[in-house]
């Protein structure tokens, strides 16, 4: 599992969620001159405002390609983002790491890469790429590094290409990067966040809260990058 990007002129699967961290990592995989496919997931989110966001994303980012993939983990619900439970909201950063909150998706990580090693297999693409970060993040266990290494060993394991001697690199560069850091990376290369949406928990026309997790650490990360 790689936390850095390397120079590369070859196809890579980027994971790609419309917010912030995921169009920063879009934006290294192609300074790193990779052809980029961007990959987006239609959930059953209550924040599907994120998949317009993606879009405007992969094209102002010059993806080569860009697909999303309807996933109905809302019939599974468990989690304040697929079902009926309340977002939290104003929690401090300090509170956000006790403990996993509500809005953790069971399995959508394990879900989201299995689906993005696929699509890396159909298109003869070796190198997925996650914006997973564990610094500044919610208590989720499925963005450490523990489980995107084991990730990787699976899909060399599980893959065709991966028994057949190609292996597959999973990619995490955002993962020891505070979410300041990630901004300032971010707007080296040019990216216009306003095009990102982040909120847990927007209004019916696409607006922000201010108050849930995400919107918290996003407005704390700009602060701290010393733009906002």
């Amino acid at each position: 599992m790689q936390t850095t990007v390397q120079k590369a002129s070859r196809k890579a699967v980027i994971l790609l969620s419309g917010g912030l961290d995921s169009a920063t990592v879009l934006a290294l995989a192609r300074e790193a001159g990779y052809v980029c496919h961007c990959i987006s997931f239609d959930y059953g989110q209550r924040h599907r405002v994120e998949l317009e966001a993606a879009r405007r994303v992969a094209s102002a980012l010059g993806a080569a390609g860009h697909v999303i993939v309807p996933v109905g983990l809302d019939v599974l619900g468990g989690s304040a983002l697929t079902a009926d439970i309340a977002v939290p909201k104003g929690r401090s950063a300090a509170r956000m790491g006790a403990d996993i909150p509500v809005t953790y998706v069971p399995a959508r990580n394990t879900v989201f890469l299995s689906l993005a090693l696929g699509y890396a297999e159909v298109l003869g693409a070796r190198d997925i790429f996650i914006g997973a970060n564990a610094l500044d993040y919610s208590g989720y266990p499925d963005c450490r590094a523990e489980y995107l290494e084991a990730f990787e060993r699976l899909a060399n394991l599980a893959t065709k290409a991966g028994v057949e001697g190609s292996p597959f690199t999973l990619h995490a560069p955002l993962l020891r990067m505070s979410k300041a850091e990630i901004i300032k990376e971010g707007l080296r290369l040019r990216v216009d966040y306003s095009m990102t949406r982040s909120c847990y928990d927007p209004d019916e026309q696409g607006h922000a809260c201010g108050q849930c997790d995400s919107c918290v650490l996003r407005q704390k990360g700009f602060t701290e990058a010393g733009v906002g």
